[in-house]
């Protein structure tokens, strides 16, 4: 049996506005309020609610057997509330319809635990985070994660030592990368270094067909045709001879639908006729991340993460966030003042601090070139990644003040 594993990341970071030096000491607030409401209701028009409605009935359509997973972010759903409560009750219904599972993740979308030689104030904020998200999870849908999926699919050894010691995961999620797999498939399940965790990997090539190469008319597979994608999907469980359940892992930014990839590209018909097709074929079925704890029938090899690896352009490495020097500087500079916050008891200065620690701010400070350099200028407010490290070191030194 092959399980269809399609989990959705749901996210949205506040954005810093025009921060100048003269407003230091004089402007508490950093966010760009009216862009911050553009693009939730832009994007909630586009995707969300329509997306949102696809899955409902298709939910309804296939009596629970189409399931899905998500991770929505905290500052994803503040700004729900803030700026498009329809999306947060849409996703509430779909939590009630049972075939939703919501994963766990650090609730500001944050860096704390990118590196595996994090420090006692990462640590620290790494775990409060994930807490503050679980509380968030069970509040808004009922739901308690199981499964883990760290900020933009980073994920190293050391990560899976806490996730399990501090708040118990079953599961994690990362990528599937060759230079960790090496000839081994991502449809397998697998444990992690320490034999604690279960580890499902992003199968990325067909999961970037449709988040990535659905719409480009200079892809040689170009179109992507549903009868064409479930052809492809049927022939990969032909690598295994012992009955052995596989899983496809299929996780992509949730704005694919509708946003990323345009309505008339054709991307929500090719999602509503897919699970049809799927179920043409018994041997295919839909699954949740959960499910791999209780449908594993042989026992998983042990893959180990030395090094960090991330879902974000072609080295799936941190380079995206924590490469260049102004990136280096500002993070580093973000978690000293997060330790002093913390250690002067500042509770009214935390939550902006948070707000500062989402990776999108150092993502919109990336100096790649290339395909990479134009997927981080298509997701920038900002005219350059200097603009965006200079407010950002604003904000920063507004916060430093105001400790002061």
């Amino acid at each position: 049996m092959l399980k269809i594993v399609f989990y959705f990341q749901v996210h949205q970071p506040f954005r810093l506005k025009p921060y100048r030096v003269l407003d230091i000491g004089a402007d508490p607030d950093y966010f760009d309020e009216n862009l911050n409401s553009q693009v939730m209701k832009k994007v909630a028009e586009k995707c969300y609610l329509p997306t949102n409605k696809l899955l409902l009935e298709l939910i309804d359509k296939y009596e629970g057997q189409f399931r899905v997973a998500f991770s929505i972010t905290g500052t994803a759903i503040e700004q729900f509330r803030l700026y498009a409560p329809e999306v947060l009750d849409s996703f509430r219904l779909l939590a009630q319809s049972g075939c939703v599972e919501f994963l766990g993740e650090t609730y500001y979308h944050s860096l704390s635990f990118a590196r595996p030689d994090y420090d006692d104030i990462r640590r620290e904020e790494f775990i409060e985070q994930v807490r503050m998200h679980r509380k968030l999870m069970e509040s808004e849908f009922g739901f308690s994660p199981m499964v883990f999926r760290n900020t933009e699919l980073i994920y190293h050894d050391k990560l899976s030592d806490v996730i399990w010691e501090e708040e118990g995961f079953k599961a994690v999620l990362a990528e599937g990368v060759e230079r960790i797999l090496g000839w081994r498939s991502p449809l397998y399940a697998y444990k992690s270094y320490n034999h604690k965790l279960f580890l499902l990997l992003k199968f990325y090539s067909l999961a970037d067909d449709i988040a990535f190469r659905f719409s480009n008319k200079g892809w040689v597979e170009y179109p992507l045709t549903v009868e064409k994608f479930v052809e492809w999907v049927s022939r990969l469980p032909l690598i295994e001879k012992e009955n052995k359940n596989l899983f496809l892992n299929l996780f992509m930014d949730y704005e694919t639908f509708g946003e990323h990839q345009w309505e008339d590209s054709g991307i929500f018909n090719f999602l509503r006729r897919l699970p049809g097709e799927i179920f043409k074929r018994p041997f295919l079925s839909f699954g949740w991340p959960s499910d791999v704890v209780d449908d594993v029938n042989y026992e998983p090899e042990v893959l180990s993460f030395p090094e960090p690896v991330s879902w974000a352009d072609t080295e799936r490495d941190l380079s995206a966030w924590l490469e260049n020097d102004m990136q280096k500087n500002a993070a580093d500079s973000f978690y000293g003042i997060l330790g002093k916050i913390k250690e002067k008891g500042r509770s009214d200065l935390l939550e902006p601090a948070r707000r500062l620690s989402t990776s999108d701010h150092f993502y919109y400070m990336c100096t790649k070139y290339f395909q990479d350099g134009d997927v981080h200028k298509y997701f920038s407010p900002y005219d350059s990644p200097e603009q965006a490290y200079l407010h950002y070191l604003n904000a920063l030194a507004d916060l430093e003040e105001r400790l002061r």
